[in-house]
């Protein structure tokens, strides 16, 4: 027995008998071979920072260790039993001082090369200390439930965890350091600095809506609003259509995929079938128009397009979920499903008001709104994504002669208002105009046709809300028969005429 193996931090002497009772999974030679392996040869710290947190050590001396070597590390500087005892305080640890278990840690350490399998095993024992933690949780609430929850409830609870565990390695929140956020803001600067078009989110594919929001915002939720017939959902299929043909990604040291560029998306179309909305994404990739997919009257060459636009879009990472009169509880479950599987960086819910809640009878409708928009905002900071809603607008706005919606025509629930962090309402002129059409050969008409003129092709996109950035309206070209918003094309941007 060597002398570290009589040195075990917190641990109580154990007899050569068995115990009574079980321990928590745990190995204190690991995390001691780990740590001497780091305090001897810093290199060893590469080998599992990516995946080691102090928290995966099960002894509080060993987490404190770990956490100051790797601060000193980061910095550039030298962590070693004698740079570390500074920091680490006056420690009893079963007789010896804090320096003199330093020194042995490092005494005893023999190789790094063994580094990297320490550190999975330190992490591994970790995620089973929760796991048990977990399974405990679900006992005591299955023995104590209150009369008003339900199983349903305690099962979508305790996926919540167990999705957490597979995700982060832990399912505990808490306080983080301000220095942690404080690095994860300077890259996420960084990498918008390096990133084609200066985006800080993720790209929309429509450069003008992406130059007022920095592109999608990771945990924001999203709200795409209009009076039916706008082109709500045509605008969020283009934006999840271009994502997901623009996905780009590298490979982690732990074998997991990293995106660098566009996303995988899912999609929840509560409204329409999912070979509906393929119909859509088909006739804008293709230019030709989604009436004429749907007869099959088409000529050899528009077949053609289709062919070739239904082969280049196989391999696109969009996920569609056509399941209708889902509940929010059973929408968090299989959006955190898909991420778990597939991975996702943009969930897209088609539309809000087909959601349900708990199904609580005493509850208003207003509630149940209220409950599913916290929801969305939450699931969105959970996953990490950004989570784009669309939503109805009351019939109030067909009675005002400006029919630009507002803030206050958001249908059912100022929630939604309020737990979002950007709001759009989509706004197509030409559709109000085209349903005014005035008899021919009347002055009207001539003024009609010029105003027709004047907005057609247009939609404006109107940011009534964006808790980090300015609001305003996006002009975007809009073609109705193949539901395509794209970029507008602008004097200032086009050829020089001859």
């Amino acid at each position: 027995m060597s002398a570290i193996d009589n040195l075990r931090p917190g641990a109580a002497r154990q007899s050569a008998e068995t115990p009574t009772y079980r321990l928590a999974p745990h190995n204190i030679e690991a995390e001691q071979a780990l740590l001497g392996a780091v305090l001897v040869n810093n290199d060893a710290f590469d080998r599992v920072s990516d995946f080691l947190k102090p928290e995966h050590f099960s002894e509080e001396v060993h987490r404190r260790i770990y956490d100051i070597a790797s601060q000193l590390i980061r910095a550039g500087k030298i962590a070693s039993p004698i740079t570390l005892k500074t920091f680490l305080g006056e420690h009893d640890l079963g007789g010896v001082t804090a320096p003199q278990y330093l020194a042995r840690l490092a005494a005893e350490a023999t190789t790094i090369i063994n580094a990297e399998d320490y550190g999975r095993t330190i992490h591994d024992l970790a995620v089973r200390r929760d796991l048990i933690l977990i399974g405990e949780d679900i006992v005591n609430s299955a023995y104590d439930a209150p009369v008003a929850a339900s199983p349903r409830e305690q099962i979508e609870e305790a996926e919540r965890k167990l999705y957490s565990v597979a995700e982060l390695g832990r399912y505990e929140g808490g306080f983080q350091r301000f220095s942690d956020a404080l690095v994860t803001a300077v890259d996420m600067a960084a990498k918008a600095f390096e990133r084609d078009g200066r985006l800080s989110g993720i790209a929309t594919g429509l450069s003008d809506l992406d130059r007022y929001m920095g592109g999608l915002q990771a945990s924001d939720l999203i709200i795409i609003a209009g009076r039916p017939g706008m082109g709500k959902t045509a605008l969020a299929t283009n934006v999840a259509f271009n994502i997901a043909k623009a996905y780009e990604f590298t490979v982690r040291p732990d074998g997991t995929h990293e995106t660098m560029n566009g996303g995988v998306v899912g999609f929840f179309s509560l409204e329409m079938s999912a070979e509906q909305l393929a119909t859509r994404v088909i006739a804008e990739q293709s230019g030709v128009a989604s009436y004429k997919i749907r007869r099959g009257d088409m000529t050899e060459s528009e077949f053609h397009r289709i062919a070739d636009a239904a082969r280049t879009m196989q391999q696109v990472p969009l996920y569609i979920d056509q399941t209708g009169g889902l509940s929010i509880a059973q929408l968090t479950a299989r959006a955190r499903r898909l991420k778990r599987q597939r991975g996702l960086d943009v969930l897209v819910i088609d539309y809000l008001q087909l959601l349900g809640g708990s199904k609580n009878r005493s509850d208003s409708r207003v509630q149940e709104v209220t409950e599913i928009t916290t929801g969305l905002k939450a699931l969105a900071k959970e996953l990490n994504v950004p989570v784009i809603a669309l939503s109805q607008l009351s019939r109030q706005v067909e009675s005002r002669d400006d029919k630009r919606p507002q803030l206050s025509d958001l249908r059912e629930s100022g929630s939604i208002e309020q737990d979002a962090d950007v709001v759009m309402f989509v706004f197509r002129e030409e559709y109000y105009l085209n349903n005014k059409q005035p008899r021919e050969g009347t002055e009207e008409f001539v003024t009609w046709q010029t105003d027709m003129e004047r907005v057609h092709g247009k939609a404006e996109v109107i940011i009534g809300k964006q808790r980090h950035g300015p609001t305003g309206t996006v002009e975007l070209a809009f073609e109705a028969e193949l539901t395509r918003f794209s970029n507008l094309a602008r004097e200032d941007s086009l050829p020089d005429r001859i």
